[in-house]
C-alpha cells in the first residue's frame, strides 16, 4: 500500500510542480510570453513600475486564397495560429495540414480566432493553386487563410517575426526548408507557444492552450470555449 502511494506521488509530482508554477493567484493557468526585448520603467503616484516589452509580430501584407489582401489588421484583437507550408510538399506538410484541420475544427466557436498558413513557394503556389488546395484541406478564408506574396517578405516574416527557419534548400524534400512548428500568438501579437504540427499530442496541447489563452483574454462577459475532439 505504502509503495503504491509513493509511486503515485512520484508520478504526479511533475504535474503538481507544473501546476504550482503555471497558475496565478486566482488558480488560472498562464502561458509563457516569448522574447522579452526591453524593460520600461514608469513612475505612477510616486511608485516605480517596471514593465517588460515583448517582441510582437511585425506588419505584413499578403494575399489569401480568395485573392483578398491580408494585413496585420486582420490579427488585431485576435488569437491566431501561424505556420509555413507549400502545396507540393512531399513530406511534413500533409501531416501539418491534417493537424491544422483539427485546430480549425476545435476552435470553430471562437469568434476572435484565425489561422494563417504562409506558403514558402509563392512562385508555384499561385492564387489558383492555393484556392484549390484550400478546398482540399477545407480551409474557409474567413477563419483559415492560406497566404502568398513577395518571397523575401514571407521569409523575413518567418525568421524575424515568428522566429522560424524558412529557406530554399535543394537538399530538402521538395526543395524548401521550413519549420514544422505551429505558432500561437495572443491578441497583443506576442508569441505564446510553439507546437510540433506533425505530432497529434502536441497539437492537442495547442488546442488546450488556445482555451487557456482565450480565458486569459476574456472579459466579464462569458464567451464560448473550445473542446478537444478525440482522434
Amino acid at each position: 500500500m505504502k509503495k503504491s502511494v509513493l509511486l503515485l506521488t512520484i508520478l504526479l509530482l511533475p504535474a503538481l510542480i507544473y501546476l504550482f508554477f503555471s497558475t496565478g493567484k486566482h488558480g488560472m493557468m498562464h502561458l509563457p510570453i516569448y522574447y522579452p526585448e526591453d524593460v520600461k520603467t514608469t513612475v505612477i503616484d510616486g511608485k516605480e513600475r517596471t514593465d517588460t516589452i515583448y517582441h510582437t509580430i511585425p506588419p505584413f501584407q499578403f494575399i489569401n486564397q480568395d485573392g483578398d489582401t491580408v494585413t496585420e489588421k486582420i490579427i488585431e484583437n485576435k488569437i491566431f495560429v501561424a505556420d509555413f507550408f507549400f502545396t507540393t510538399c512531399p513530406s511534413i506538410c500533409p501531416k501539418m495540414m491534417a493537424q491544422m484541420q483539427r485546430v480549425d475544427s476545435a476552435a470553430e466557436k471562437l469568434d476572435e480566432f484565425i489561422i494563417i498558413s504562409h506558403t514558402v513557394d509563392p512562385k508555384r503556389d499561385t492564387l489558383e493553386v492555393l484556392a484549390e488546395y484550400a478546398k482540399h484541406v477545407h480551409a474557409d478564408s474567413k477563419r483559415w487563410m492560406l497566404v502568398t506574396g513577395n518571397r523575401k517578405k514571407i521569409y523575413d516574416l518567418g525568421v524575424d517575426g515568428y522566429k522560424l527557419a524558412v529557406d530554399e534548400d535543394p537538399r530538402a524534400p521538395g526543395g524548401f526548408l521550413h519549420s514544422e512548428l505551429f505558432v500561437l500568438v495572443d491578441k497583443q501579437k506576442r508569441v505564446r507557444g510553439y507546437y510540433d504540427g506533425t505530432d497529434s499530442a502536441q497539437v492537442s496541447k495547442l488546442i488546450n492552450d488556445i482555451n487557456i489563452l482565450e480565458a486569459e483574454h476574456q472579459s466579464k462577459a462569458k464567451k464560448p470555449k473550445i473542446y478537444q475532439k478525440h482522434q
